[in-house]
Parts: C-alpha cells; sequence; structure tokens
C-alpha cells in the first residue's frame, strides 16, 4: 500500500523548514514499493479480496490458481506484446515471480484469460499481488503444468483447436483420447466444450488418476445443459461391478457410486436450463458432498470403490457404466475447466474457484496501472490509456475544431484591436480638420502613419464619401453645392461601405458558433459509442464488477469533456468578440451621422452662405 502523510504534519514540516518548496515535495506521491525488474515499463495491483466485502471467504484454501480476466476495461493490451509473452506475476513482496499460464490473449478484441499460481491464498482478508507488463524483449516464460499444484490429476480448459483431442495442463498428461462434438468460442472461461449427446470424451486409465478404495478425490466443472434429460452423466468410470457417476438428472445435479456399498446424493432442486453451473464433488473416505456454485447442497456418507479404469467426461465409457443395471445418457450441453484432484479439495477453495471464475467476481479487484517512470499515469492515465479507438477519432475531430476556434479567436481579436486603434486616430484627425472631407489629405502623411490610418474601416467609410465628392467637385469646377439628395446619395455610399465593414468583422465567427453548438453533441457521441463498447467488452470477458466498468466509463467521458473543453473557451472569445465588433459597428454608425451632418452645414448652400459671411 502506499504510505501516507498527513496533511497536520505536512504543515508543520513546511512551517518549521519556512519553505514552500518542502510542502510542494510533501505532496508527491511516492512509488507503492520497489520494482521488480526494471525491464518491464508497467505493473497493475490485483487484489485478492476474501474479506465480506469481496469473496467473504474465511477459511483457509491452501494453494489456488486463480483466473484472471483482462479486457479493454482493465488493461491497455497496446503497450504489452500481442501475444501476451511479456506478462509477469509477482508476489505481494514485488520479488517472488508465480506461476502462471496465459489461456487466451486477444489484443484485437481486448480479452485475455490467465491463471495465476498463489500458493498462499488469503483467508478473510486482502492480499495483492503483481502484473507487469510493457517489455516488447521478453521470452515466453509461461509455466502451464506449474500452475496447478502435484495433486491436480487433469486439468481441461477445451481450449484446442476444434476436432482435436482435449490436452490435460496438468505435469501428469492425461490427455483425452478424442474431441468433444465442438468447441465454443464463447464459454464461461474463453473457450469450452460442446457435447451433442453422441458420446463422452474418454481418458486412458493412469496411475495418477486412479483412486483407491474409499480413497480421496475430487471432481469439478462448469456446466450448461441445453434441455433436461434423464440421467446425463458429467463424469463417468467404472470398474467391474462398482462405478462412479456424476451427472445431471432432469436438470438436478447427483453423485452415485454403484456397487456393493452403493451412494446416492442428489441436491434439492435442479439447477437453471441455459445458465453456466459450478458443479464439484469431494469424496475424503468417509462422506461424499455435492456442491453447487460453491456451496454444499448435499453430503451423504460413504465411500468410493477403487477405480482404475477408462474415464468418460460428458458420458459413459464404452463397455463399462452403460452396462450397469442403471445406465446413463450421453450429456447434451456445454462444459468448461473440467477437473480431477487425488484429494478431497476444502470447501474454502471449492468457493474460490466458484467466485473467481464466475461471470459476477468480487474476489478479484483490478487497480490502475503504473508506469516506472511515475509520469503519465495515476487516474487520468489510466483513463486515457482505457479510450476507443473510436472515441480518439471524436476528440481528434474535436482537437481540430479547437485548433480552429483558437486560431479564429487570436486573429479576429488582433484585427478588431487593429481596426479599433485606427478608428480613433482617424477620428482625431478628422475633427482636427474641422469635419471637411476636402481638408484631409493621406498623401502628406508618413507612410507609416498613412497604412495605419488606411487600416481604419471608419477611414474606408469617410474614403466612399470623400471620392464622391472629389467627383462631384471635378464636374462642377470648384467647390461643390451638395442638394440634400446629393448628401442621400453619399449617406447611401457610407452605409453600403459600412455593411461591407460589418461583413469582415463577422467574418469566420460561424466557425466559433459550430464550435460552440457541435463540441458537446460530437463530445457526448463518443461517450454514447465508448459506453457501447465498453459493456460489449465486458460482456464478452464475463467480468461484470464496478473495477471492470469504471476505467471504461470513465474512458467514454473523456470525450465529452474534449466537448465542453472546445466549446466553453469558444463561447467566452465568441461573446468577447461579439462586444467588440459591436463597439466597432457603433462608432461607424455615429461616425456616418457626425459626417453626414458636417456635410450638410459645410457643402449645402446655406453652408457657403455662411462660409462667405
Amino acid at each position: 500500500m502506499k504510505p501516507t502523510i498527513s496533511a497536520a504534519s505536512i504543515l508543520r514540516l513546511a512551517y518549521r523548514q519556512g519553505g514552500l518548496l518542502l510542502l510542494l515535495l510533501a505532496l508527491v506521491p511516492t512509488p507503492a514499493a520497489a520494482w521488480w525488474q526494471t525491464d518491464w515499463s508497467y505493473r497493475k495491483q490485483i487484489m485478492i479480496d476474501t474479506t465480506p466485502k469481496g469473496g467473504n471467504i474465511d477459511q483457509s484454501a491452501g494453494r489456488v490458481p486463480v483466473l484472471i480476466r483482462l479486457h479493454s476495461g482493465n488493461f491497455s493490451f497496446t503497450d504489452a506484446q500481442d501475444n501476451g509473452t511479456d506478462l509477469r506475476f509477482v508476489a505481494a513482496d514485488d520479488k517472488t515471480p508465480l506461476a502462471y499460464h496465459i489461456e487466451t490473449f486477444d489484443p484485437l478484441l481486448g480479452v485475455a484469460t490467465v491463471w495465476v499460481d498463489v500458493p498462499d491464498f488469503p483467508a478473510g482478508s486482502a492480499r495483492q499481488i503483481w502484473l507487469y507488463y510493457g517489455n516488447k524483449k521478453a521470452p515466453p516464460a509461461a509455466d502451464t503444468a506449474g500452475t496447478f499444484d502435484a495433486d491436480y490429476a487433469l486439468v481441461y480448459h477445451f481450449d484446442d483447436a476444434a476436432g482435436t483431442p482435449v490436452k490435460d495442463k496438468t505435469a501428469y498428461g492425461n490427455n483425452a483420447q478424442n474431441a468433444p462434438s465442438g468447441i465454443d468460442d464463447g464459454s464461461i472461461i474463453g473457450k469450452g466444450a460442446r457435447f451433442a449427446g453422441t458420446g463422452p470424451i474418454t481418458v486412458a486409465a493412469a496411475p495418477s488418476l486412479a483412486t483407491a478404495a474409499a480413497g480421496a478425490f475430487t471432481f469439478s466443472a462448469w456446466v450448461k445443459f441445453d434441455a433436461p434429460q434423464a440421467r446425463a452423466a458429467l463424469y463417468a468410470r467404472g470398474d467391474g461391478s462398482s462405478a462412479l457417476v456424476i451427472g445431471l438428472d432432469q436438470g438436478t445435479p447427483f453423485v452415485e457410486v454403484q456397487g456393493s456399498a452403493p451412494v446416492r446424493v442428489a441436491a434439492p432442486q435442479p439447477v437453471a436450463k441455459g445458465q453456466w453451473t459450478y458443479i464439484a464433488v469431494t469424496a475424503d473416505g468417509k462422506a461424499i458432498s455435492l456442491y453447487v456454485n460453491g456451496k454444499s447442497v448435499a453430503t451423504g456418507a460413504g465411500a468410493l470403490p477403487a477405480l482404475n479404469a477408462v474415464t468418460g467426461i460428458g458420458g459413459a465409457p464404452p463397455n463399462s457404466v452403460a452396462a450397469s443395471a442403471t445406465p446413463v445418457a450421453a450429456f447434451i450441453g456445454e462444459m468448461d475447466e473440467v477437473r480431477l484432484s487425488k484429494i478431497a479439495r476444502p470447501v474454502a477453495l471449492i468457493l474460490a474457484d466458484a467466485l473467481a471464475q464466475g461471470a459476477e467476481s468480487r474476489l478479484v479487484v483490478y487497480g490502475v496501472d503504473e508506469k516506472q517512470a511515475g509520469f503519465g499515469f495515476g487516474y487520468f492515465g489510466i483513463i486515457v490509456k482505457s479510450v476507443t479507438i473510436d472515441a480518439w477519432v471524436v476528440i481528434g475531430i474535436l482537437g481540430v475544431m479547437a485548433a480552429m476556434s483558437w486560431v479564429v479567436m487570436w486573429t479576429k481579436a488582433s484585427y478588431i484591436g487593429s481596426v479599433d486603434r485606427a478608428n480613433d486616430k482617424f477620428v482625431e484627425m478628422f475633427r482636427r480638420a474641422g469635419g471637411d472631407a476636402l481638408a484631409i489629405d493621406l498623401d502628406k502623411l508618413r507612410p507609416a502613419e498613412r497604412r495605419r490610418l488606411q487600416a481604419s474601416s471608419i477611414y474606408r467609410i469617410f474614403h466612399a464619401a470623400a471620392q464622391e465628392i472629389e467627383r462631384r467637385q471635378a464636374k462642377s469646377g470648384g467647390r461643390p453645392v451638395l442638394t440634400a439628395e446629393a448628401i442621400e446619395v453619399i449617406r447611401a455610399l457610407m452605409d453600403a461601405s459600412m455593411v461591407r465593414e460589418n461583413q469582415r468583422l463577422a467574418r469566420s465567427m460561424v466557425l466559433l458558433t459550430i464550435s460552440i453548438s457541435g463540441g458537446p453533441f460530437l463530445g457526448l457521441l463518443g461517450t454514447v459509442v465508448g459506453v457501447m463498447i465498453t459493456f460489449a467488452a465486458i460482456a464478452a470477458s464475463g467480468d461484470v464488477n464496478v473495477n471492470a466498468i469504471a476505467p471504461g466509463i470513465s474512458a467514454a467521458l473523456l470525450a465529452t469533456v474534449a466537448g465542453l473543453a472546445v466549446a466553453i473557451p469558444a463561447l467566452f472569445g465568441y461573446n468577447y468578440l461579439l462586444i467588440r465588433s459591436k463597439n466597432v459597428t457603433a462608432n461607424m454608425q455615429v461616425f456616418v451621422d457626425e459626417f453626414v451632418t458636417r456635410l450638410s452645414e459645410l457643402y449645402s448652400g446655406h453652408g457657403f452662405a455662411r462660409a462667405a459671411e
């Protein structure tokens, strides 16, 4: 866990040292623990929680192979090798590597299932392990057989290619002699086996699979049946007149020992059709117990007979149980993660398996990713790494809109500012000249001052009127006398010029309105699509908990944040530029009114008479 420093201690330390620097340094988070190996750039904390808030397992389970479900909501596939070769699992001490192997790893779909050996499974507490990744040069290090202890005699993931015999994952190599009817990709854990009622998977007799009289034994599997059957066998094995059958009778799990000391143990009610159910059976020489979804549902006194014949999974092997007094049917449905053990597994382990392997697990909690350098991660880093491709496309478009709006705001603010300053200069010159249009001669000004005045929108309006007056002066051969109609013509020319100046002021402002109105909607689109993809990935992986949902949802919301980040500055800039543009327009209108009034005074017949006096 990360060491914490109280706020009061930080303030006292800063006060004693008399410097703000110490205060800032104290607020910087420190690494949780030393890095296992510097060749790995990233790591993720994975917490195994058996407290009441998590799996609620208060008994010791011993050594447990724990299923780790990775998906795009809790893991960055882009930072790992394409086949997951660089994955490493390390114990809580951040020193001891843990055996693991990958069942599935699909970076394209963003889904992976990994089995990790946890030697000391916690009881009523929480214990962390570390997942390291991000080493493109890492060699393969998976240890499939080492993931399971020596008491596992057979483990089938059914991750083989369709039509090939199933391979055992333990060191004993108890491979099946034939393949199941089919392989389903969307099983409870990666791939699963489909049984069509045509017969079982058979496993040859082997010393590791032999069970002595009154010996210990454990069977476990995930099962989903299509329709209720009478005495459908999930596991069947017989030696002579003795046999052991584990199956479903009209959907009700049962265990049956046939022979000189028959035993039958059945669940009190059937399991749901079309839903995955975890079924386990243990025998310790004194009692046979039946478990459904990790909980004991029935127990019967009795012991197993000596068994060392061919094993059938999904039905009875030929010429064994089928020849007994009460035959069984071949199973129709799906099975996944079939395991046989040479000991009676503890209740805590069976519950841990059911919780960790099920679709809704609170037993395994995924923490945030950390980067070795310490930067670019934390909460915001996790959000950024969880953003989907479609959201990046939307954010990219919003980035272009943001850049465009900032360019518009900068150029428009510069333009309006230069126009406003030039207008003030020209109005000052106009009033010094007494408002006489023919008294202003720009040719007599210095070039720099003339260029500044020509940037004035009021000057351009004035210039349109001055040209008309000069034309009339040239026509009359002297100072023109302007009638009321002529003055209205000059006003119309100035109004037309003012309209063009207003169009200049409003040019490109539409791009800001697009950013203001379109940015949030584009961001919302990215969020909705990101949420859809997050839920689809979670449904595919089967891991439904807040730690699986939160990163994807928060990453999807990043698109909405980006949309607002585009719209809010554009809104402020638009309002600012609009007010300044209105001020420039008002100044132009005032000048037109003042100029026309002075024109009437100076160039009308009455104006000449007063000038003569």
